[in-house]
């Protein structure tokens, strides 16, 4: 069971006073994230407006490896982040430092042609999953690719209807007899009830200001390490 890092996402400048968005920042911060018991890094790379940008993974990811050597290192491909398909695609050929994987949205229309580009760099895959609508989509994929995980996000804040979402996707995984690694994780309200659910069945989770700002007993959190810090304390509980 892993505790991932998601370091920034999309969340705007002010939505948490640590949020880190340049390159130097990114890695400052996820050397607190490891020291702090985080074992992989999330990121969405930022050019130098602060905009997320696919043509700036290699300043990131560098600076990353410079920082946490052996970490690994993912980012999202996101099709809001470049709103093409042939941009998107082009900005991973483009990598030359590259990521050890790379998430993908099978609720986007292109997520086929994202995962192949990806292949073909041997970049890793994690096969993002927020419905059961698009996890059936996945496994019937007829060139469908081995990812090296999947990727259970939920974006439903009520508690009923977010883990009824996740077993849904888990039943579609299960009967179609895949089995990956999974990593599951939810946003803002349910980013911590996720995080424990996640370790009562033994998979990986993630936790950062990307999915919330807020500790388990709903303070502000002081940036993204003491986010990992708790998650990796239930973990031990949870062990």
């Amino acid at each position: 069971m892993i505790v991932q890092a998601c370091l920034n996402g999309a969340r705007p400048a002010g939505f948490h006073p640590k949020l880190p968005f340049a390159a130097a920042a990114v890695a400052q911060d996820a050397v607190l994230c490891v020291a702090a018991g985080a074992n992989e890094l999330h990121v969405h790379p930022r050019d130098e407006a602060g905009l997320e940008s696919l043509f700036a993974v290699d300043d990131t990811v560098t600076a990353l490896r410079t920082a946490c050597p052996g970490t690994l290192i993912g980012v999202s491909t996101g099709e809001w982040i470049e709103q093409d398909r042939d941009r998107t695609c082009a900005a991973i050929e483009s990598w030359s430092e590259r990521p050890d994987y790379a998430s993908v949205n099978l609720s986007e229309t292109d997520a086929p042609d994202v995962m192949a580009t990806l292949t073909r760099r041997g970049i890793g895959i994690e096969a993002g999953l927020a419905t059961a609508g698009d996890a059936a989509r996945f496994v019937a994929l007829p060139d469908r690719p081995s990812p090296l995980r999947i990727l259970i996000e939920i974006e439903e804040q009520e508690p009923e209807a977010a883990f009824a979402a996740a077993d849904a996707i888990s039943d579609v995984l299960a009967d179609a007899g895949l089995r990956r690694p999974i990593l599951l994780h939810g946003f803002d309200a349910m980013a911590w009830p996720f995080v424990e659910r996640a370790f009562e069945r033994g998979w990986s989770t993630r936790i950062g200001l990307e999915d919330g700002r807020h500790l388990p007993d709903g303070t502000l959190a002081s940036d993204n390490a003491d986010l990992v810090r708790h998650a990796v304390a239930l973990r031990a509980r949870a062990a």
